[in-house]
């Protein structure tokens, strides 16, 4: 069973993680991106919440108003994989659980 899903998201300069992440230069907090790429992967696949990060590497930092672009693979029933770039940049990768 595998299935892939392309999606693409904005973190936009007003979103309320921002302040102090970091003051004077902020860059968009790994839970931020974490949240949409699972958000995305429930919705599309109508999976359970996440239970489980087993893997996950941020590559480059994300600046707000930069468009991430995601592709989803879900590899079995209870697991999705994930890539996110900009610009064909990897930002992040990594694969989380879900509850079945």
């Amino acid at each position: 069973m595998t299935a892939r899903f392309d999606t693409a998201f904005t973190i936009g300069p007003d979103h309320p993680a921002l302040p102090g992440h970091f003051p004077g230069r902020p860059i968009v907090p790994g839970v931020v991106l974490l949240d949409h790429v699972i958000a995305a992967a429930r919705a599309h696949f109508g999976l359970g919440p996440a239970i489980a990060l087993p893997r996950v590497k941020f590559a480059a930092p994300v600046l707000p108003g930069q468009r991430v672009d995601v592709a989803l693979t879900r590899a079995d029933a209870s697991r999705v994989a994930f890539a996110c770039s900009i610009e064909g940049r990897p930002v992040a990768t990594g694969d989380w659980r879900c509850a079945p």
